[in-house]
C-alpha cells in the first residue's frame, strides 16, 4: 500500500492522469471515429456518408428491390430452384423402413447387443443408432415413431450396462 493506497487504486489514478495528458494533446478536429465496415452507409438522419466514398451506387440499387409486406419475412424477391414445376406442391417425404420397426424385439435386432459387450461398444452403438433415428435428425411427421424407438434403445442399452455391473 502506497500512502493508504492499495496498488490497485494507484494504478487508476495514474491510468486516469495519462487519459487527461492525451485528451489535452489531441489534435484538433480529429472525432475518433473508426471507420470502416462498422461506420455504415448511411448517418443516423438516414443521407449518404459525405466523407468521400461514393455510395451513390449503392442507393440506385435499393429502388429495384420490391418492398416488404406486413407478411413477408425479407424484401427479396421468391427466387424458385426449378421455375418449371413451380406449381407442383412439396412431396411428402417418406417414413424410412427402420423408423417403423417399433416393437423391443426388433429394436434389441437393431442393436445387436451380445453378452461380449464393453462398456465402450454399447455406448459406440448407442451413438450410432442415434445418428440414424434421433427426432432431431428425422423430419417432424415421423418424431414420434424416432422418439419411441430411442426412449426402447436407451432402455435396452441401459440395462446392458447395468449388467456388466452385475456380472
Amino acid at each position: 500500500m502506497l500512502l493508504g493506497q492499495s496498488i490497485f487504486q494507484s494504478v487508476l489514478i495514474r491510468l486516469k492522469e495519462e487519459r487527461k495528458d492525451d485528451e489535452e494533446t489531441a489534435p484538433e478536429g480529429s472525432d475518433f471515429r473508426i471507420r470502416g465496415l462498422g461506420a455504415g452507409f448511411i448517418t443516423p438522419d438516414g443521407r449518404p456518408e459525405a466523407n468521400g466514398a461514393d455510395a451513390g451506387t449503392y442507393f440506385d440499387y435499393l429502388a429495384d428491390w420490391p418492398a416488404a409486406g406486413p407478411d413477408e419475412k425479407t424484401s427479396r424477391p421468391a427466387v424458385s430452384p426449378d421455375p418449371g414445376n413451380a406449381e407442383l406442391p412439396p412431396e411428402k417425404p417418406v417414413m424410412p423402413p427402420h423408423l417403423e420397426r417399433l416393437r423391443e424385439e426388433e429394436i434389441a435386432e437393431d442393436l445387436a447387443i451380445s453378452p461380449k459387450d464393453s462398456e465402450a461398444s454399447l455406448n459406440e452403438k448407442r451413438r450410432q443408432f442415434a445418428k440414424l433415428n434421433h427426432p432431431d435428425r428425422v423430419a417432424p411427421e415421423f418424431r414420434d415413431n424416432a422418439t419411441v424407438r430411442m426412449k426402447t434403445a436407451n432402455l435396452l442399452i441401459d440395462r446392458a450396462l447395468a449388467s456388466l455391473y452385475w456380472r
